[in-house]
C-alpha cells in the first residue's frame, strides 16, 4: 500500500507539472500572436522595429528617398531589359591592361 500513495504523489506531480506546461505553451502562442518573440519585450518587437523604421524615412527630405527609389527602379530596368556588362570584371581588366603597360 506504500507504493499506491508513492504512486499517486506522483500522478499528482505529473498532473500539475502537465498544467503549468500548459501554462507556459499558452502565454508562448499569445505572445507569438501579439508579435513579441520569445525571451524578447515590447522593445524587441518588429511592430516597433517597422515603426521606428517608417519614421526615419519620413524624416527624411521627400526628394532623397523619391530619388534614391527612382534610381533603384531605373537600374532594375535598364539590367533586365538590356545586356548591362559587369562592372567589376571591366574595372578589374581596365586595371590590369593599366599594370602591363601599352602593348
Amino acid at each position: 500500500m506504500a507504493n499506491d500513495k508513492g504512486t499517486v504523489g506522483k500522478l499528482k506531480d505529473l498532473a500539475q507539472l502537465k498544467d503549468q506546461l500548459e501554462n507556459i505553451q499558452k502565454r508562448v502562442e499569445q505572445e507569438v500572436q501579439e508579435g513579441i518573440p520569445q525571451g524578447g519585450s515590447l522593445l524587441a518587437s518588429p511592430f516597433l522595429k517597422g515603426f521606428l523604421a517608417g519614421y526615419v524615412v519620413a524624416k527624411l527630405r521627400a526628394s532623397a528617398v523619391l530619388g534614391v527609389m527612382f534610381g533603384v527602379c531605373t537600374g532594375i530596368y535598364a539590367a533586365q531589359t538590356y545586356d548591362v556588362p559587369n562592372i567589376e570584371n571591366t574595372i578589374k581588366d581596365y586595371f590590369s591592361s593599366l599594370k602591363k603597360g601599352p602593348k
